[in-house]
């Protein structure tokens, strides 16, 4: 059978006028979402005002599908009316209902860049804050806005770091930057967590609650990170720094005694460092090596149970420093 002949009923079919029952839109601010064809629906008005107030009735009764296809209708087909940056609002509030967060966050911002004298500015960096904040507490991010699949701490500071962006200096920005910091610390990338703590104690040093947090998370961060694989003396002295200009900046801070005890481990892993350093070079003759890191041991914590055989090779070594000298 020539397989020309099946071919042309199949493409008859296919040229005659179809409609399906509604068509399917995607947009990156509002998702997988249907349009009715020539918009016959119930809810559809002809004025923005009337549509308006079908989607501010429907979010009242909780009916948040409704509410997010007549405010979408609003933006859509009035796009530069008085009621489109209110519709817009309601969308973002309708899609957190929904727990589309992602896409919440989108039509928030939307605001901002598209609606920035709106009177909800200030109520949407809020919005977005918290949709950030639910993220760093284990929110699932989503595939098209649908399909929960992982989370991402790298994805989650980049929504603190947009909503800094939004208002540098309203009075969300603080916490925003602070929470870039704990989302950096979370995924146990201390280095940028510290640089990100730094930014927040050095911007916001006038506002005393998040400056002593930030310093306090800089210090701590410090400590981590040289506690991480080899232990970095160079960077537990950067912890030590940071946790004597907290104690010193703050010293009615409940967490003071916590820094002097984070001081304390350090120094004394630092002390511990240093003589063993001082045994490799007494091991292999080099006396003035020795005597250099047991003196380091003195400095750093005179108290410590490696400071008495510091001392002690530091005298046995003495004659032996004057005849090498001599």
């Amino acid at each position: 059978m020539n397989r020309r002949w099946l071919f042309l009923p199949l493409l008859f079919i296919a040229l005659l006028p179809f409609r399906a029952p509604a068509p399917l839109y995607y947009s990156p601010s509002q998702g997988w979402y249907y349009a009715p064809y020539g918009q016959k629906a119930a809810w559809v008005r002809q004025r923005a005002d009337q549509e308006l107030a079908i989607a501010e009735q429907a979010f009242a009764n909780g009916d948040y599908s409704l509410a997010l296809k007549a405010s979408r209708r609003v933006v859509n087909v009035w796009p530069l009316s008085d009621y489109a940056p209110r519709a817009q609002y309601l969308m973002g509030q309708s899609l957190e209902m929904q727990n589309r967060d992602q896409l919440a966050f989108i039509a928030y911002q939307t605001i901002v860049q598209k609606f920035p004298s709106s009177p909800a500015y200030h109520a949407v960096l809020w919005r977005q804050f918290d949709i950030a904040n639910r993220f760093l507490n284990g929110e699932f991010f989503r595939i098209w806005g649908i399909l929960p699949l992982y989370r991402s701490m790298d994805q989650t500071a980049a929504l603190f770091g947009q909503v800094v962006t939004n208002g540098p200096y309203s009075d969300i920005a603080p916490y925003a930057q602070f929470q870039i910091a704990a989302a950096r610390e979370k995924q146990k990338d201390y280095e940028d967590a510290v640089a990100a703590y730094q930014t927040a104690a050095d911007r916001y040093y006038n506002q005393p609650l998040i400056a002593a947090s930030a310093l306090y998370g800089e210090a701590l961060n410090y400590q981590k990170q040289a506690e991480t694989a080899e232990y970095d003396q160079g960077t537990a002295e950067k912890a030590i720094a940071s946790y004597t200009d907290f104690i010193a900046l703050y010293p009615s801070d409940p967490r003071v005694p916590r820094a002097q005890k984070a001081m304390d481990d350090l120094r004394a892993v630092r002390v511990s460092g240093d003589f063993k350093i001082a045994q490799f070079y007494l091991r292999n003759h080099q006396w003035a090596g020795a005597v250099v890191y047991y003196d380091a041991i003195l400095q750093l914590d005179p108290n410590s149970p490696y400071a008495a055989p510091a001392r002690r090779e530091i005298e046995l070594l003495k004659p032996r420093l004057r005849t090498a000298f001599n």
